[in-house]
């Protein structure tokens, strides 16, 4: 079992080690790590202009490289599909991915690395004038023939309540706004998707007097960063450091609460 499975690289999470990633870091060649920034995920993405991408793993990674400045990231400045995304880290097209939740189907495919970056929770949207109360998944198959739920394709979403079984899913679109204009439009009942961010997503789509987030949390995971499964050991080794070094100071938590 590998040194970041066992959490022994927490040894290296004190402020004192941070000079000494740093030092050794900047004799050798700079790493890049090939990624991308993964469409409709925000706030993990957010578009920013033309030609620029913000958002939390953008900070993450920037985080990153400064713990450790011989690791680069490269190409998150880029826009992918997120399932064009997940696909070349599979077949080494790219090195790693930031924030991917992570499954016993998705293990097989990559490598997860370092403590968890932030949790997510699941909430539903519905239209602003929908008296709908849902506490549990029963409430949802309750409401058939018209319990259609929006999520977006490719994401975790779907095989969450797929999983569940009884309840009819969308997953056609792949953008965050697609699915909130179907929401709108009554093509969906309920569109099933995770913040942070949710009530900046309604603000910058325009949506905030037609879609409410429904209070109760449905379903909450970890994300990590995934890397291919080729990818050298010390440098999956180092990335793990440079993360442990940046929860143990707590610096996770602000940049989640900074975009959340």
């Amino acid at each position: 079992m590998r040194g970041w499975d066992k959490g022994l690289h927490y040894l290296l999470a004190g402020a004192c080690c941070i000079p000494l990633l740093a030092a050794a870091a900047s004799a050798a060649p700079v790493v890049q790590l090939r990624t991308a920034a993964q469409e409709g995920t925000e706030p993990k993405f957010i578009p920013a202009g033309k030609d620029r991408v913000t958002g939390l793993c953008v900070d993450i990674m920037r985080a990153v490289e400064q713990i450790d400045p011989g690791l680069r990231f490269v190409g998150d400045q880029r826009w992918k599909p997120l399932i064009r995304a997940y696909s070349e880290l599979e077949t080494g097209v790219e090195d790693i991915q930031c924030a991917v939740q992570r499954t016993p189907e998705r293990e097989k495919k990559y490598n997860f690395i370092g403590p968890a970056l932030f949790t997510i929770e699941y909430h539903f949207l519905v239209r602003a004038n929908d008296d709908i109360s849902i506490s549990s998944w029963d409430d949802v198959r309750k409401l058939a023939p018209n319990n259609v739920v929006l999520v977006n394709r490719g994401f975790a979403a779907g095989d969450i309540i797929a999983a569940l079984g009884g309840i009819e899913i969308d997953a056609r679109s792949t953008q965050q706004e697609l699915n909130l204009q179907k929401l709108i439009a009554g093509r969906g009942r309920l569109y099933f998707h995770r913040g942070p961010g949710l009530q900046r997503l309604l603000a910058r789509t325009g949506t905030t007097d037609k879609v409410k987030i429904l209070p109760q949390v449905m379903y909450s995971a970890k994300l990590y960063f995934a890397t291919r499964k080729q990818l050298d050991s010390k440098v999956l080794d180092r990335i793990a450091s440079a993360l442990f070094v940046l929860e143990k100071k707590g610096e996770l938590e602000k940049l989640m609460r900074r975009w959340d």
